[in-house]
């Protein structure tokens, strides 16, 4: 018996039984419990040596997963694994925190499981500008692009994230907003929130809002205890807002409940929009204004690609856009001319 006859039994995916069964905090306690069960009545035992050496023997390919509490990653991971394994490979997923190098545990991992490929979820161009060229094998960047990197082993696919935080502003300014806040990610170059950051900017700009970074802006990470946080700070800093652009859907609900523990409600008072369009969006009070990225498509071209450069290392790296959609929702209000501040 193996994971894959534990997903059967169970009803869920390889991917959220292999989170199970290595303690990963991204799965809801009922699938915990089912898996758990399952696991309990066969008497599966999982052997992680054995397990390190079949993946070492096979020469998996590895999925370097860049921030454990990223639901929109948990997603893309569990499409790669049913796609890999639709197609007869296995993969090992190594989970990092948002500030660790990626290139660099990817190094790190290459010295001891010898993967056949990498594809890494999320990445930090100066990780991969410094210390990419000690990695030989295909790889493949998903959610931002390698494009212009110079390595002809590493291809990417991405959402336009400058284009799509345009898109959540030009929604928000056509609502009737002009006093809007803007919450998470940090400002170093080349980062993704950076490039939707100054993009949303930008587009503020084109509408005749200027934007005040010490006044408007709160930086956090990918969770959303750090949308919360960030939220109530910004709040309570600037009280004239009228709506927030929040630059992951998980920091939107750290935020939605921020607002609402401030005594304020959302969209009477404050509007939110967030970006990925993740399931939860869409069942959460209120539903969420999101930009949704097509993981489905993301994960397909990642694996497809990968495997095609694995059977033939001449092909060469494709650097592309996923298209995106904009999901109108009810946590946006649509404002009078009375109702405007600033």
């Amino acid at each position: 018996m193996d994971i894959r006859d534990i997903a059967r039994l169970s009803g869920y995916g390889v991917g959220t039984v292999s989170r199970v069964l290595n303690g990963h905090p991204n799965v809801s306690e009922r699938a915990r419990e089912r898996v758990l069960a399952v696991v309990a009545e066969q008497g599966y035992e999982p052997n992680g040596n054995a397990r390190y050496l079949k993946l070492q023997a096979k020469t998996s390919i590895a999925v370097m997963v860049k921030g454990a509490s990223n639901l929109l990653f948990a997603d893309l991971l569990e499409r790669i694994q049913a796609r890999l394994e639709e197609r007869g490979e296995e993969c090992h997923a190594v989970y990092l925190g948002e500030d660790e190098d990626e290139v660099r545990e990817a190094l790190s991992y290459s010295r001891t499981m010898h993967p056949k490929g990498y594809l890494f979820l999320g990445g930090d161009p100066a990780c991969f500008k410094r210390g990419f060229s000690g990695i030989r094998v295909p790889s493949v960047l998903l959610t931002n692009s390698a494009a212009g990197f110079g390595f002809s082993n590493l291809s990417s696919f991405s959402t336009d994230d400058a284009a799509a935080a345009a898109r959540v502003v030009d929604e928000l300014v056509e609502a009737g907003h002009r006093r809007i806040g803007i919450i998470g990610g940090n400002r170093e170059i080349g980062q993704v929130s950076q490039i939707r950051i100054q993009a949303a900017v930008d587009r503020l700009a084109h509408h005749g809002i200027s934007f005040d970074f010490d006044r408007d802006y709160e930086p956090g990470h990918y969770t959303m205890d750090e949308g919360y946080q960030a939220a109530v700070r910004l709040l309570m800093r600037t009280s004239d807002i009228t709506a927030l652009f929040a630059l992951s859907d998980v920091i939107a609900f750290g935020t939605l409940r921020a607002v609402c523990d401030m005594g304020r409600r959302v969209p009477d008072n404050i509007s939110v929009a967030g970006f990925d369009g993740i399931e939860l969006s869409q069942f959460c009070i209120p539903r969420l204004t999101t930009v949704r990225q097509d993981t489905a498509r993301l994960a397909a071209l990642g694996v497809d690609t990968l495997l095609a450069s694995i059977e033939n290392r001449a092909t060469p790296p494709v650097h592309q856009h996923v298209p995106f959609t904009l999901y109108r929702r009810e946590s946006v209000r649509r404002l009078t001319p009375s109702s405007r501040k600033g």
